[in-house]
């Protein structure tokens, strides 16, 4: 056996003991909750605007502000730049942004 079977052995052996919730070498990475509720309401939008502003569908919007779902990948990154300086993101998508 080679030196590659050991190790994908080896990690294939963590990977049980974790599933089986057995201790393990194994990394959990959790992000961090995400308040996109509290995210739109620091843009002063309606449900509404901030899908339209954000491209965004309102029962995505909702299942998220509900806690039913969370948003990833590229969404998430969206909102968190959003939540950081909302004003910039609006100026950079147009004029979408207008309060409602």
């Amino acid at each position: 056996m080679g030196k590659a079977y050991t190790e994908i052995s080896a990690g294939l052996e963590d990977a049980i003991s974790h599933a089986r919730g057995k201790k393990a070498r194994a990394k959990v990475h959790r992000p961090e909750p995400i308040d996109v509720k509290a995210i739109r309401e620091k843009t002063g939008m309606s449900q509404q605007r901030f899908c339209a502003t954000f491209g965004i569908s309102l029962g995505t919007l909702r299942h998220w502000e509900q806690g039913l779902r969370t948003p990833r990948g590229s969404a998430r990154v969206l909102l968190k730049v959003v939540d950081y300086n909302p004003g910039a993101v609006i100026k950079a998508v147009g004029n979408n942004g207008d309060r409602a």
